[in-house]
């Protein structure tokens, strides 16, 4: 796992004993025996325990019996800690200290390392316990030969060396001190938003009733500096007037930090400011649905920066309250164990950890969005915390705007070739400046000190990459029994920024993504097992994520991803507006008929509207002469059912779909603009894409209207060299309950469909 790094200079090592004495074994058993369980058993592990006992006393043996997860850690109890060692050395490694660590960490350091022997290997004989699906190694005084089996690998527990020196060890003395309990002191850690969340336990009748709960949204408040928009939540209401003296649940360094960099890029009021309301938001670990975001490509650059200021905050400050929960614990047992030489504490609070460590995976559409979103995600960490950025040169190198410099000269040299083209749309050159591949994936690590770019996936804490990498990940670990995605088994925080691209490319893959999150990992990879939440082994991590999602416009997909794989218990906020419509972009005088045809429900519209299309429409159009009829569809799933009809009839037609060779396409215009052939079907994918002007439209049919919003008046102005231009557009009832009354609305207006 990544860098192997040594031991820290000045602790003794100590050779690992050959096995267990047996007198200990058989303490530790009557221990379990006699053992009360400090907490009642996890619902999940009834089946697993024991056959209850009948008679009048069941009740109070069910109550004193122990979980399964307690029968786990008590048997960790009897053997040694090497599979905790992996962390062990991870935490040391993010201290990044030589010596002039608080007292607390030196503690801790000094209490891993100068403990008994017994803790630093694992003996000849293993037990493999399995506990829903993990894979747990602890020790036996059974032998290999006997088990048949051999030693088992584990990962990132290779031997450290005496005299290895890390790079830490090469650090000067730390001054970076974390000024969050000093200020605020414990009590501000205590009541965050992030301890309230995480430390909450869900049961099993809970986690039962949000697999198939409907969400009814009971409040709502005014969207700030959003017209004619809304915030409507479940539960109670929290969006009230924070106190303006307050951090807002950010950690200090942090908090101070967002100010110093507000005032110098001229922010006047910080605290009424959208990326501080934004960050309000997110810190209430709801899953929050957000599409109606002006993206930076779309004249809305200060709006979009200011959303994503908010949610890169969000995972700061979840990313460092973390490690600070963790290194707390560590001190606490470090001092625990060297009063009572006990190896686990007899409470639930030094439970900080899941399966993997990281914790934050934003998902981003193209690498041009995600150097982007890196570049603030930096800025936006504390001085202290970055003295050094790991790997930035290769960074820029993968992610930067090259190809920019490539464009430019393919354009100097085409102005001496041929006659210059006209000019994309202003949105569409924002949006594809830079890296336009969407194939992509990078860990970030946060050190005390450093980040490290290009961090192993399971040694990083945040995950940035595109849906597409992650599913080519996951097929890979489907073919490949030796390679997992086991990463994504411990993700509480999920952002989703610019959905409505991602809808351009492949939605599949993004719910494919998010379906495989927070799973029960395969294999062990290096977590101290001994310190994994309750809730992380009772399978309710997915009830815990907190999942964001933000676009410029909500789509069927979105609205199914949000209602069912966003299952926070916590609950959901969406923001829900009023549209105008873009009809009065329309520039040419054009008839637009908008023809309603009907259907038996919601399954059968895409039938009926195929239907529709060829006993109404396509007889008008099949024996014309005139030509110039194109035949717009919004999916690709309606673009091959179009085409399939049209060859099943002879039409004479051309097709601009997704996959068209740029030679076919290129001929499809000409034959569209000559009238050697009458129909051209095409996508609303290869407009995003393209921006193509189609030349020698007459006849606009639009067979499904498209999910953004501004495509329809580009396209609709695109009709020329007629008096009697006509735009029929083909609609249902159905259009306006499974789009949420969307894609109608937002180019006729809400008064419109609800006259």
């Amino acid at each position: 796992m990544g860098k192997q790094f040594g031991a820290k200079r000045g602790l003794k090592r100590h050779k690992t004993p050959d096995k267990f004495e047996r007198s200990a074994l058989a303490t530790q058993k009557k221990r379990v025996k006699d053992e009360v369980p400090y907490r009642s058993a996890p619902t999940l592990s009834e089946d697993l325990s024991g056959e209850e006992s009948s008679g009048g006393a069941s009740e109070e043996i069910n109550y004193e019996e122990s979980s399964m997860y307690d029968k786990l850690l008590t048997k960790l109890k009897s053997s040694d800690n090497s599979i905790a060692d992996p962390y062990r050395r991870e935490v040391a490694e993010d201290d990044e200290t030589d010596g002039t660590e608080a007292p607390n960490v030196s503690d801790e350091e000094d209490g891993y390392e100068g403990r008994s022997s017994k803790r630093n290997q694992m003996i000849n004989g293993i037990v493999r316990i399995r506990y829903e699906g993990l894979l747990l190694v602890t020790a036996s005084e059974t032998d290999n030969d006997s088990l048949g089996m051999e030693e088992p690998d584990m990962v990132g527990t290779e031997e450290q060396t005496e005299d290895a020196e890390t790079e830490d060890d090469l650090e000067t003395s730390d001054t970076d001190q974390d000024e969050d309990l000093s200020i605020c002191g414990p009590s501000a850690v205590a009541t965050s938003s992030f301890s309230k969340h995480v430390d909450y336990k869900l049961s099993k009748v809970e986690a039962d009733d949000l697999s198939k709960k409907r969400w009814k949204y009971t409040w709502e408040v005014p969207a700030a500096a959003i017209s004619n928009c809304k915030w409507v939540g479940t539960g109670e209401g929290f969006l009230k007037d924070n106190d303006l003296h307050s951090d807002y649940g950010l950690k200090q360094k942090l908090y101070k930090h967002w100010l110093d960099v507000c005032k110098r890029s001229g922010g006047n009021d910080f605290h009424s400011s959208r990326q501080r309301w934004f960050f309000s938001l997110c810190s209430s670990y709801r899953d929050i649905l957000h599409c109606e975001k002006k993206p930076f490509y779309h004249k809305g650059l200060e709006e979009d920066s200011n959303i994503m200021d908010g949610y890169l905050m969000h995972s700061l400050n979840h990313i460092f309250r973390t490690r600070d929960l963790v290194r707390k614990n560590d001190a606490k047992i470090s001092k625990h164990q060297e009063s009572t030489k006990e190896d686990i504490l007899p409470d639930d609070s030094f439970l900080d950890q899941g399966f993997t460590r990281p914790k934050v995976l934003i998902l981003l559409p193209l690498r041009s969005v995600a150097l982007r979103v890196i570049e603030r995600l930096i800025q936006l960490t504390p001085a202290t915390s970055k003295v050094n950025v790991e790997h930035v040169d290769r960074f820029y190198q993968d992610f930067g705007s090259e190809d920019v410099e490539g464009d430019d000269e393919k354009e100097e040299h085409s102005n001496n070739a041929k006659p210059q083209r006209p000019p994309k749309p202003s949105d569409h050159q924002s949006l594809f400046k830079g890296d336009t591949r969407d194939d992509f994936m990078i860990g970030i690590k946060f050190t005390r000190k450093t980040i490290k770019l290009y961090g192993d996936f399971y040694s990083s804490d945040i995950i940035v990459a595109s849906p597409l990498e992650l599913m080519t990940k996951i097929g890979k670990a489907a073919k490949n029994k030796e390679l997992d995605t086991d990463y994504l088994s411990s993700i509480e925080v999920l952002i989703i920024d610019h959905a409505d691209v991602i809808s351009l490319q492949n939605w599949s893959f993004l719910t494919s993504v998010v379906e495989r999150l927070n799973h029960i990992p395969s294999k062990q990879h290096g977590t101290n097992v001994m310190r994994i939440r309750h809730w992380y082994l009772d399978g309710f991590a997915r009830f815990y994520r907190q999942t964001i999602i933000l676009g410029y416009y909500l789509t069927p997909d979105m609205n199914a991803l949000f209602n069912h794989h966003c299952l926070n218990y916590q609950g959901k906020v969406k923001s829900v507006c009023d549209h105008r419509g873009v009809l009065p972009k329309v520039l040419s005088q054009v008839r637009q008929i908008y023809e309603r045809f009907d259907a038996d429900s919601i399954v059968d519209v895409d039938d009926a509207r195929l239907e529709y299309f060829a006993k109404k429409v396509f007889p008008k159009i099949k024996d014309s002469e005139q030509g110039g009829i194109m035949l717009f569809v919004s999916s690709y799933f309606e673009f091959v059912r179009l085409r399939n009809f049209l060859k099943s009839q002879n039409a004479s037609f051309c097709l601009l779909g997704d996959y068209t060779d740029q030679r076919d396409i290129s001929r499809a215009r000409v034959w569209f603009f000559e009238v050697k052939r009458k129909i051209m079907l095409y996508t609303e994918r290869i407009h995003f894409y393209r921006r193509y002007k189609i030349r020698g439209i007459r006849n606009l049919i639009i067979y499904s209207l498209p999910e953004r919003k501004d495509f329809y008046p580009e396209i609709v102005n695109m009709l020329e060299g007629s008096d009697d231009l006509a735009c029929t557009v083909l609609f249902s009832i159905f259009d306006k309950l499974r789009k949420c009354t969307l894609q109608l609305s937002y180019i006729a207006g809400w008064e419109r469909i609800f006259l």
